[in-house]
């Protein structure tokens, strides 16, 4: 199992991130956040003053801007430019306007191409909203991950309180609803199940139990590529 490409989609709080990190070490392969790379990309257009709702503007950027994601222990480090971004671009006003940069279609193109580049060898896990549809549509496993909505905003509230900040938590089920009806109804590569994905609701699962499922359906495929009954 040294070479697949597994997808993993889904909206926002359906535990993607962390389920694809904890998998990718598993099967020790790379993970690959292709949310981090938008982010990092909306952050430098902020920090140069960038008009966000210029299309133009924001490709040529994303053609002269350099994004790497490189290993750090259990985490990855985000650099732009060099630079790391890692902890900037959590920050709220980038993850609002992020989705304003990733409807673009030109800058979709940038970036995909750039995810295709990175998952070239194979042996790589990668989560976002568009993996299994769109950036690996051959993907050799896919999976969609899935929560109830009260969820989802309980895990951000979480989330918003490690970091320090101080939220309620009905804004929070409110912006959640709003992503969700922003990244389904867009026109270019809307947040959609693949066919072929295993969907899992991770809404009454304790994270080792969503990874458990998923490798269990990792081996189960490879097995059936190979004509086997089971995987070691």
């Amino acid at each position: 199992m040294s070479d697949l490409i597994i997808a993993i989609d889904g909206p926002v709080g359906a535990g993607k991130s962390t389920a694809a990190r904890l998998l990718a070490k598993r099967l020790r392969y790379r993970y690959i956040d292709s949310g981090a790379m938008y982010r990092a990309l909306t952050w430098k257009a902020l920090q140069v003053g960038l008009d966000l709702d210029d299309e133009r503007s924001v490709r040529r950027l994303a053609d002269a801007t350099s994004i790497a994601l490189e290993p750090d222990g259990d985490r990855e480090r985000i650099l732009v430019d060099g630079q790391d971004v890692s902890r900037q671009i959590r920050e709220r006003e980038v993850e609002q306007a992020t989705s304003k940069i990733s409807i673009y279609p030109s800058v979709r193109e940038v970036m995909v191409a750039r995810q295709r580049h990175m998952a070239a060898q194979g042996g790589i896990v990668m989560d976002g909203r568009d993996i299994g549809t769109v950036v690996f549509p051959d993907a050799d496993v896919k999976f969609y991950l899935t929560a109830r909505l009260e969820v989802r905003a309980e895990r951000r509230y979480l989330e918003v309180q490690a970091a320090g900040a101080s939220r309620k938590i009905s804004e929070l089920t409110e912006e959640i609803e709003l992503r969700d009806a922003r990244d389904m109804g867009r026109h270019t590569s809307p947040l959609r199940r693949a066919d072929e994905a295993i969907t899992i609701d991770t809404s009454d699962l304790p994270i080792a139990q969503v990874v458990d499922a998923m490798e269990e359906e990792i081996r189960r495929k490879v097995a059936a590529a190979k004509g086997l009954t089971r995987v070691p």
